[in-house]
């Protein structure tokens, strides 16, 4: 009997595998090929669209532009929210289910009523940032402020966060001291955690990007959309890159968490 749900077990395993592998192995396939028609195989292989890829000076620019955008945006989220995350946890935990209240707030309002007000907020006045990459690096801090909050207040928990201070301020330390030389190292993998499934979400954002800046700013999820017509194969080789490099994000993060 348990040898059978052993069985059963890896059988669902792979049929699960099977389908969430399949898409992406066509798309290699695809972007791979020279023609693939009728016939139930390409008619031939070729590294010509990632050549074309690579060597395009637009596709390099919209793809630095995105690194650009989305690392200042969660470096700043980051920068913020700790701190504050831990003066919640430290000082004030009563805050505690207000704040798991207000980090879901983006979640109730949908991008394009968002981006509709952000346009009308940031057109003139005071700060005309609309069409701008700063109007991107700031609307990317909010939308990743649940993600970082939910990461790093389970990391908050899960140290005992009011020993290491004591402790460090019994050894002469202040709060703000104990909190980089002590609390922030036991955090490492909540912030590595949390710079990946955000990051992973910013550099596939799409609706933000294209009503906000829109070519002005081309970003690669703008490139990406703007280029869908030349060819299929060229849009696959694309698509096959961003996958290449997220799995290349998700890899270093593994390799960086397990360090000691």
């Amino acid at each position: 009997m348990q040898g059978n749900n052993k069985l059963f077990h890896r059988l669902v395993i792979a049929v699960i595998v099977f389908v969430m592998l399949t898409p992406v192995l066509a798309t290699l396939l695809y972007s791979l090929s020279t023609r693939w028609g009728a016939t139930v195989l390409p008619e031939g292989l070729t590294f010509k669209w990632y050549i074309d890829l690579l060597s395009d000076p637009r596709f390099l620019l919209s793809f630095a532009r995105s690194l650009f955008v989305c690392s200042a945006g969660l470096a700043l989220c980051i920068a913020v929210m700790i701190p504050v995350i831990f003066i919640v946890f430290y000082s004030l935990p009563g805050l505690k289910k207000l704040f798991n209240f207000i980090v879901v707030l983006p979640f109730a309002v949908p991008p394009v009523v968002s981006s509709v007000g952000l346009l009308q907020l940031y057109s003139d006045g005071f700060l005309p940032i609309s069409g701008t990459f700063w109007i991107l690096i700031f609307t990317y801090f909010t939308i990743v402020i649940p993600f970082v909050y939910r990461s790093m207040a389970n990391s908050f928990a899960a140290v005992s966060l009011h020993d290491l201070v004591d402790a460090a301020r019994l050894l002469g330390a202040s709060t703000t001291q104990a909190f980089f030389m002590c609390v922030l190292p036991n955090l490492k993998k909540g912030i590595l955690s949390a710079v990946f499934i955000s990051f992973s979400i910013l550099i596939g954002e799409f609706v933000f990007a294209n009503i906000l800046v829109g070519t002005r700013y081309e970003t690669l999820q703008i490139y990406l959309f703007n280029t869908r017509q030349i060819s299929g194969h060229f849009t696959s080789a694309l698509v096959i890159f961003y996958f290449a490099f997220i799995f290349l994000l998700t890899f270093l993060a593994s390799r960086l968490g397990n360090r000691k």
